[in-house]
């Protein structure tokens, strides 16, 4: 195995969410790395423009329009790919929302109903509609879109529970299907500059986040798309039910000793 170089060449791979931030950059990853790439979300046009891209890099492309949370789109999205490309090698699972940021004590109905769908309940039953295809042709991969918010409680609350959740389905999905050849892992991004977060970067907001962080600063999607394609490629070939955090060191705290601030002061 060549350890200097990521390849993805001859592989399909299906990624959900994929019209802006870590899904597109990830697309474009997958791409220059010679994957053919199916991107998918709710609105057309902004697919059909990343499908442009993705095919100036000399790869095919396919942009479909489906929705996560509606199991029917799910299946025809599937079928389509198949009929297109006879399989499907990688699955980057990312589609994700977050409609309600207030407290839990005021939380409704709805916004427990729209944020499992479209961040747990769908993304299963697409993953396993992929596992299906995956099963039959002998193995394949899967990434699940997480987040530092399922790891520890914070201000996202409902949005929170769904990723702790999703943590988990990705290792029960791991030690189900691993004896098909199929790995699922996950990533869990902290603030990372999309229109998803958009609320927790902005302005005033994004300083303190950045603050944060060991690495002083916030994280690209691009940032994300690299690890992304570390565990799609044969490098991580026995890596599976595995959680990587993306957070740029805010999961550890914010830095210590640093020029010009106060040093901690010892224990007397």
């Amino acid at each position: 195995m060549d350890l200097t170089k990521i390849s993805l060449k001859g592989k399909v791979a299906l990624i959900s969410g994929a019209s802006r931030g870590i899904g597109e950059a990830t697309a474009y990853a997958f791409a220059d790395a010679g994957a053919d790439v199916v991107v998918a979300s709710r609105k057309l046009a902004d697919l059909e423009k990343v499908a442009d891209n993705i095919r100036t890099r000399g790869v095919r492309s396919l942009a479909i329009a489906s929705h996560v949370a509606k199991i029917e789109d799910s299946k025809s999205l599937v079928n389509k790919v198949v009929e297109e490309f006879g399989r499907i090698d990688i699955l980057f699972n990312n589609a994700g929302t977050n409609p309600y940021m207030g407290p839990l004590m005021n939380a409704e109905e709805w916004a427990w109903d729209v944020t499992f769908n479209v961040n747990l309940k769908g993304p299963f039953f697409l993953a396993q509609l992929v596992a299906r295809v995956m099963k039959e042709q002998g193995g394949g991969v899967i990434i699940n879109t997480a987040s530092v918010a399922g790891l520890r409680p914070g201000a996202l609350n409902i949005y929170s529970v769904t990723k702790a959740a999703y943590i988990m389905l990705t290792q029960v999905m791991a030690a189900e299907w691993g004896q098909w050849g199929i790995r699922v892992n996950a990533i869990a991004p902290g603030v990372i500059k999309t229109r998803l977060s958009e609320a927790l970067w902005k302005g005033e907001a994004g300083k303190l986040a950045a603050e944060r962080t060991p690495l002083l600063r916030l994280g690209e999607p691009e940032d994300v798309a690299g690890v992304v394609l570390f565990l799609a490629s044969d490098l991580a070939r026995y890596i599976t039910g595995a959680t990587i955090v993306v957070d740029g060191g805010e999961i550890v705290g914010p830095p210590t000793y640093r020029p010009g601030s106060a040093a901690p002061q010892p224990i007397e």
